[in-house]
Order: structure tokens, then sequence, then C-alpha cells
């Protein structure tokens, strides 16, 4: 969790008031949070922040760094000791110790956006804990996870979600251990969500997106720009 140094620099670091009127889709990896947003922006003509994107994309330079002051190599670990050579609950938790820094790096990309009308932030490094306490109401968070009979849907379904991007010895074992890893983080959003009063929608492939993109509008209904809702 971020500190409380931490989370008031956030809050005095907000020149335009973007963090403050932001709503929030954190969750689990394949529940759709991504295509719902994308919907909602359409909808409500809203903008939308794509955690993953910036996560993998815009923030390599800072990753790099981070790595150097904690005195590792700046290059990227080899592939089989991250993903077949340690266990899913040593990867969890090193995902888990890592979300606070990635946050305030996704923080920094939020706090220069300006938009007449909300922004949504969504992505999996979202976390209930970290996005807890810059908001003023629950309401302006949902975390949504994948069942498992979804999320072995989409396996069969996306290539995307099963293609690791690296090459490793053993592709079988790197899949199995990354899925576990994904469960158990997934199972940990929940867990903090629920600690806190955040909603948790469970996505089981009954509702198409747009009626999930449907639930989550009503629970942000409370910030939505009124003239824009459809009936």
């Amino acid at each position: 969790m971020t500190s409380h140094n931490s989370v008031a620099d956030s809050e005095v670091r907000d020149p335009f008031g973007t963090l403050h009127r932001a709503l929030w889709i954190g969750g689990g990896q394949w529940a759709g949070k991504s295509t719902v947003a994308r919907l909602l922006a359409v909808q409500y003509r809203i903008t939308v922040y794509h955690y993953d994107y910036h996560d993998a994309r815009g923030h390599n330079d800072r990753r790099i760094a981070r790595r150097v002051d904690l005195g590792e190599p700046a290059t990227e670990p080899d592939p089989d000791k991250v993903w077949v050579h340690t266990t899913p609950e040593e990867m969890s938790a090193a995902t888990l110790a890592g979300f606070p820094a990635r946050f305030e790096w996704a923080l920094d990309d939020l706090r220069a956006l300006v938009s007449g009308h909300p922004i949504i932030a969504e992505g999996w490094g979202l976390r209930p804990e970290l996005v807890a306490p810059i908001i003023d109401s629950p309401r302006r968070m949902v975390v949504m996870v994948p069942t498992p009979e979804f999320r072995r849907y989409q396996l069969q379904e996306l290539p995307r979600a099963t293609s690791l991007g690296h090459r490793v010895s053993d592709p079988a074992r790197a899949q199995a251990n990354r899925l576990t890893r994904d469960r158990l983080v997934a199972e940990d959003a929940v867990h903090t969500a629920h600690q806190l009063g955040i909603r948790v929608i469970e996505v089981d492939g009954s509702l198409d997106a747009a009626a999930i993109a449907g639930i989550v509008a009503d629970h942000f209904s409370p910030y939505l720009p009124e003239q824009d809702r459809k009936s």
C-alpha cells in the first residue's frame, strides 16, 4: 500500500483536480475492463485512460530507473527465471509489491489530463487499496474479475490471452504459472475491495459487454454527464 506521505503527495500534486474526479475500473486480467471502458467512452463522451497500455509502453524508462535504484540490473530479467523457475505465489507477491510504484506513474499520467467530462481509468494495476485513499466515495470504483469458467473461455477465444510475449524453455509451465499468478492477484483485489466497501463485479459470460457496461454505468451514474445519458 502507499504510505501516508505518498497519498498526501498525490492529493497535493493534482493541479487540474483530475484524480478526485476520476472513475476507476480495477480487477483481474481478462475481465473485459478495457472493453467496458471503451463502450462507456462512446456512450457518455468521456475520456479513458488504459493503464495496461501505458504501463507496458510509456513507463519503461521509469521501470529501468527503478531497477537501477534498487541495485538490480538495468536489463530485463531472464524470462525463464521470471516465468518458469518462480512459483505463482512468488510471482503474485512480486506483482503486488510492485503495484504501488507503478500506480504512482499512472497518477502522473492522469494528473496531466484535463477533460470537460469524467475520466475513467482502467487496468489491473489500479488496486483498491491504492485508489481508496484518493477517492471521496466507493461509488467511484468498481473491481471486475472473471470467473474461472469465463477465464477459460477467454483463453480459447482470444489468442493474445495465451501469448506470454517471451521465449522460454517451458512454455506450458510458464503459461500455467502466469494463469495461477493472475488468479491470485485477482483474488487479492476482490478480498481488498470487500474490506474497503468497493463493489466487485464477477464476469461469467452470461451477459455481453454492453450489459456489463450498463451495470458499471449505473454504479457510476452520480458522476456521469446527465445530458449524455441514454435510456
